[in-house]
């Protein structure tokens, strides 16, 4: 099997920028090229999905829906939390992001979407979710993961541990 175009088991080095309502949000230009392993989720679905059969210097621009990308904007997906409950010398502001533990001693990420002396509003919804995002991408570099990348199912970045 050639692994001169994108496909399940291959790893991608893409240039990309992301755009979402006409703005900027990411890009490869700051970090360099993003690296990925296709098939193993490392990557939104709709994005992946476009990818596929892309060969080195193919570039293509992707409009990904919310469904295949953060996932529909969800109204209930909203928590009323007790000042007391977070630290004192936390500076609650709005917009702010913060990390929750719930019962099962999962992190999940909120936003503050407002708050007052007694009560904290959280969002737990992703940034982007209910977002059209609209990628630029380049493929830049193909190649066979390692056996390792392969058993952890994601790339390993130089000097990078997990």
């Amino acid at each position: 099997m050639s692994k001169d175009t994108v496909q399940d088991g291959v790893v991608v080095s893409m240039d990309y920028k992301l755009v979402v309502d006409g703005e900027v949000l990411d890009s490869s230009d700051d970090a360099g090229p993003l690296q990925f392993l296709v098939g193993y989720g490392n990557v939104i679905p709709g994005l992946e999905k476009e990818m596929i059969g892309m060969k080195i210097g193919d570039s293509k621009d992707v409009v990904v829906s919310p469904e295949d990308g953060y996932g529909e904007f969800d109204d209930e997906a909203f928590m009323d939390v007790p000042r007391s409950e977070f630290p004192a010398d936390l500076q609650i502001e709005e917009g702010a992001e913060l990390h929750v533990t719930d019962e099962d001693g999962n992190q999940q990420m909120a936003f503050v979407e407002s708050f007052d002396d007694k009560t904290v509003h959280l969002d737990f919804n992703h940034p982007l979710a209910g977002a059209e995002l609209h990628f630029s991408v380049k493929v830049v570099g193909l190649r066979e993961p390692t056996s390792e990348e392969l058993d952890h199912g994601h790339v390993h970045e130089e000097g990078h541990h997990h």
